[in-house]
């Protein structure tokens, strides 16, 4: 139901913006999670309970995976499930920053196939479907074509230049960063940056968005060990991931150890 989702997803984005832009990130009301699971706010969950209510009031049937909701496993047995992130980036949303995001995608059978990442701070709307190609604020955007890892540049953080996660020396990257996940893979599929790297396990809300939005964009997604992405998984985890066009794709990924 790609071409039907999509819509939904994108009303429910710009809802949630509207909502998290009343709030004032420096004085919202905050609190660590448990288990060292970060900082949240009452934007983050005004913004989760008005997407459930948006989204599921319209999809009865599909199930949800939202970083600020219990998680229920009656979404396993869903056909269709929603993975959200209400607020990714929420230490830069206190911080006043600009750069965090709405990330919203629908999986069904571990494959995503309507997705939206939203940034309302800097009126950047990324979207993709199945088929449709990947858009931002509806004009359409691609990968870069960038081929060799020298040179390349990388959106990651400082630990993955490591030199024990490379088989080698660590390749001369231009390396960046920016706080929101879904917001760097939103700049890859954009052409932007070259390519994305994480190693660390990682949360599907995270992801899920930016997945499709990559591959609708011309890019190729795998873990870390270059294996394809699964989503709306027992434990909603991936093993890493990294995104690029092909070529330097398949060149990241032999570099790795």
């Amino acid at each position: 139901m790609p071409a039907t989702d999509l819509p939904l997803l994108i009303e429910a984005a710009r809802a949630a913006g509207v909502i998290a832009c009343g709030f004032t990130g420096a004085t919202a009301r905050r609190w660590d999670k448990a288990d060292g699971a970060g900082p949240v706010t009452e934007a983050d969950l005004a913004v989760n309970d008005a997407l459930e209510a948006h989204l599921r009031g319209a999809r009865v049937d599909y199930g949800w995976l939202s970083e600020e909701s219990a998680d229920d496993p009656e979404r396993l047995h869903a056909a269709r499930t929603f993975i959200v992130d209400p607020i990714d980036g929420t230490r830069s949303f206190i911080e006043g920053s600009r750069a965090w995001a709405h990330a919203l995608a629908v999986a069904e059978q571990g494959v995503v196939t309507a997705a939206v990442v939203y940034l309302p701070m800097m009126d950047k709307l990324y979207a993709a479907a199945v088929g449709q190609g990947a858009t931002l604020n509806g004009v359409p955007i691609h990968a870069s074509s960038y081929a060799g890892v020298e040179g390349a540049s990388l959106l990651a953080a400082r630990p993955m230049m490591d030199p024990v996660h490379w088989r080698g020396a660590v390749p001369s990257f231009k390396r960046a960063h920016r706080p929101s996940l879904a917001y760097r893979l939103s700049l890859v599929a954009e052409g932007r940056f070259d390519a994305m790297l994480t190693l660390r396990r990682t949360w599907e809300w995270d992801v899920a968005a930016g997945d499709l939005i990559l591959r609708e964009a011309g890019a190729l997604t795998s873990d870390r060990r270059g294996g394809r992405l699964r989503f709306n998984n027992a434990v909603p985890q991936v093993d890493g991931m990294v995104a690029a066009n092909p070529k330097l794709h398949g060149a990241l990924t032999g570099s790795l150890a």
